[in-house]
């Protein structure tokens, strides 16, 4: 089929320094069409090789990412301000997932038996068909695989696009898992929101998607119009609950490391820290002393704790919310300007007096910024502020007295709660967003049937 190329391309900057990386064309509406099509052609053969096959085949990528680990880390670097010794981490730490997730995705779609007098019923998991992808920037190696390995070991075809800030790690990573699948299983796309936008207008079955909750709600009302299946993993804004019995040094660490890691662009950040009042300057003490030590800088070089934001449109939302905050009565502790030269770099920043009515109270930050309020202490107010939110992804409560602390997680709006230490599940649980922080889910058992559909077949007995 003859293709005609876009003339919209991909501005492809290393956000460390602003500088070119590399130019690419988006796809066409017609190269899009052409890549659902060719998907959807690959499906039924793919499908009928079976699970067991189809797991093996993809027990390949476990070698393919081992290969190419120090290219795509570079790569994550280069492209998105990744620090490059967290970038190793992510792809090693996948690396080593692959078999693991493979056998928990074969045992959640195996098939059930359930019988009565008279009747055997069988409960087998069919594919939707074709699954358009799409996926962030923020863990470019990890969030893509998230959803290509269960995606495809459950029978479907894969329309892949990467965000356009990684487009070169993803399309490695797509050269990964097709080197171990047949041709088309698995189909490469590159664009930003309007190809996007047309991936998921086209003829596919799904939508696995990861990115900011407005986007999903756009792919949402589009999906809706043929009801399209849908997992969205959106945005949060968490909120870290303090009472002062607590261990505060654990807890000012937590603040400050799940505040700034990544440079504040991780979902599941803290973005909302509530410290009881007793406990109130003790703790900002200690924040303010932790936080100085995140130097930012180059992500390859020695001593970073931060890279840059991932693009000059990213720092301006940051720098926007902060500015609000201090013109509305926050204080601000340390931090809190952009730094001279070149690059999209924000220093560590530190919030206190932070109102419940403020921009940055309720608005995806997604930057390096630890945003301090108090709370008088009570359980209930403790949870009505930690409440107080559309999102719903996680939350963290930090408690001397851990069936209070208990209490409190059990009462938090959101899909993981962390009591003590950092949110963050055992192997096996799904990643889920609550309220308006998703649709549907990632990872485990109930993750990886999203991308099936149950059907019962029965006959006498």
């Amino acid at each position: 089929m003859t293709t005609t190329q876009s003339t919209n391309t991909i501005q492809n900057l290393n956000p460390s320094t602003g500088e070119l990386l590399a130019e690419l064309p988006c796809a066409t509406s017609e190269e899009v069409r052409d890549a659902v099509a060719r998907a959807r052609a690959a499906q039924p053969a793919w499908e009928a090789l079976g699970m067991e096959e189809r797991c093996r085949m993809l027990s390949g990528i476990a070698d393919g990412l081992a290969e190419r680990a120090d290219e795509l880390a570079r790569l994550a670097t280069q492209e998105m301000g990744k620090l490059y010794e967290d970038a190793k981490r992510e792809v090693q730490g996948f690396t080593s997932m692959v078999k693991t997730e493979l056998e928990e995705v074969q045992e959640a779609l195996a098939t059930q038996t359930f019988k009565t007098k008279g009747n055997e019923t069988q409960l087998v998991r069919m594919p939707h068909g074709v699954v358009a992808a799409i996926t962030p920037w923020n863990f470019p190696v990890g969030m893509p695989l998230q959803i290509l390995g269960p995606a495809l070991a459950a029978g479907n075809t894969v329309v892949f696009k990467p965000s356009e800030h990684v487009p070169l790690t993803g399309q490695a990573i797509a050269e990964i898992v097709q080197a171990c699948v047949p041709e088309d299983v698995l189909v490469l796309v590159h664009g930003a929101g309007e190809t996007g936008a047309e991936l998921v207008a086209a003829d596919i079955d799904m939508v696995g998607f990861v990115g900011s909750r407005e986007t999903g709600k756009r792919i949402m009302e589009s999906a809706s119009k043929e009801l399209k299946r849908l997992v969205l993993e959106l945005g949060g804004k968490d909120p870290l609950v303090v009472f002062a019995d607590s261990d505060l040094d654990a807890a000012a660490e937590c603040a400050v490391r799940h505040s700034l890691r990544n440079t504040g662009q991780v979902c599941c950040a803290v973005e909302r820290v509530y410290v009881e009042e007793s406990a109130a300057t003790e703790f900002e003490e200690k924040v303010a002393a932790l936080a100085a030590d995140w130097r930012h800088g180059d992500g390859f070089e020695e001593g970073s704790k931060m890279g840059p934001l991932v693009s000059e449109e990213q720092r301006a939302k940051v720098v926007t919310q902060v500015d609000a905050a201090i013109s509305d009565g926050a204080r601000l502790v340390m931090g809190g300007s952009c730094p001279d030269g070149p690059g999209w770099y924000y220093p560590a920043t530190v919030l206190a007096d932070v109102a419940a009515d403020q921009r940055i109270t309720h608005e995806e930050t997604f930057g390096p910024v630890v945003s301090l309020s108090t709370f008088d202490g009570s359980e209930e107010e403790a949870v009505r502020l930690a409440n107080d939110t559309p999102y719903g992804l996680g939350a963290n409560v930090y408690s001397g007295d851990t069936e209070r602390g208990a209490r409190v997680a059990a009462r938090m709006q959101a899909g993981q709660v962390g009591i003590n230490q950092y949110l963050g599940g055992a192997p096996g649980t799904p990643w889920v967003g609550a309220r308006q922080s998703g649709f549907g889910f990632l990872g485990g058992m109930e993750g990886h049937r999203q991308f099936t559909w149950p059907k019962s077949i029965s006959k006498s007995v």
